[in-house]
């Protein structure tokens, strides 16, 4: 008799299929990327340059984001335009929104990529936990604000670099900002992927029928400077323990590119991917009835900034 994974266990066989690709061109697309100054961000930066896609970098490190803009006109011929914005700050979130409108007449793709992970509880000068605001606030607030002009690009798709982390749980609409609970690293990062993975499916039933899709994925067990804001301890368990097993990001880049251009993924939407592949995620990240208040939570959080 074969072995069967319980479906909860199913994502670890996903991670190790073979993962599929796309080579349709990008050529004269406009892709905005938060967080593409390392890691995922950068990788799925440079895949998407060389399909010929004009890229729109938003990142925090201007000096970081200036050294990867000359690097990709350079190697690949295209535009690589940087705007500037911190995702602990959602006034600079909307600022940058507001540069993007003011500049660019269409956006072809949004990859929400921009995240973050504390072993502490830190707040935002506006009062927001860290993790949840970078994490889940800062891409929900830049994606209703470019939303109109998604739908006057259309066909359009909106990417949110997710995680399997969501599946360490963590969200409490009554203590969103962990201050009743004691803090938990992993399940704090769960919270803001959970709460992320719950509003695709409320963007996803508002954008039906609009020539926008909306996705989420989890981009590999993969090399990446996440947590590297935590103090030595961590630090040295990550690369010591950890980073040693970890994949190339390069493998993530591919799999935004085929979410991101693949002609057959044209009409799908409020769908979950484990690197490229359609992928149930944890029950808890299904709940309708959650997605609904978070989804009015998220605003008014959003909106108070």
């Amino acid at each position: 008799m074969k072995f069967k994974l319980p479906e909860e266990l199913i994502f670890i066989k996903n991670g190790k299929a073979v993962q599929k690709k796309s080579f349709a061109p990008m050529a004269g697309k406009i892709c905005i990327i938060t967080g593409a100054t390392s890691g995922v961000g950068l990788e799925a930066a440079r895949r998407l340059a060389s399909g010929g896609a004009h890229i729109i970098m938003v990142c925090r490190n201007k000096q970081k984001a200036e050294n990867i803009s000359q690097m990709i006109i350079k190697e690949f011929k295209v535009p690589a335009d940087i705007v500037i914005a911190d995702f602990a700050n959602l006034r600079q979130v909307r600022k940058a929104a507001d540069v993007i409108l003011n500049n660019y007449k269409k956006i072809d793709v949004l990859i929400n990529n921009a995240g973050i992970h504390s072993t502490v509880p830190v707040y935002t000068p506006e009062g927001f936990e860290l993790v949840f605001c970078v994490n889940h606030l800062a891409s929900f607030l830049l994606t209703r604000l470019l939303i109109d002009r998604l739908k006057e690009s259309v066909p359009s798709r909106i990417i949110q670099v997710n995680s399997e982390g969501h599946r360490f749980g963590g969200l409490d609409l009554e203590d969103i900002d962990w201050k009743k609970r004691r803090y938990n690293g992993y399940r704090s990062y769960g919270a803001s992927k959970t709460a992320q993975l719950l509003t695709v499916w409320e963007f996803a039933d508002r954008l039906k029928g609009s020539g926008v899709t909306i996705n989420a994925m989890h981009p590999g067990d993969v090399k990446t400077n996440i947590g590297n804001n935590n103090g030595w301890l961590y630090k040295l368990f990550y690369h010591l323990l950890i980073r040693p097993l970890l994949k190339d990001a390069s493998i993530s880049g591919e799999a935004v590119y085929y979410l991101a251009s693949e002609p057959c993924l044209s009409s799908v939407s409020g769908r979950f991917f484990n690197l490229t592949i359609d992928e149930k995620p944890a029950r808890h990240a299904l709940d309708r009835n959650m997605g609904k208040l978070i989804w009015d939570m998220s605003i008014q959080m959003t909106e108070s900034s």
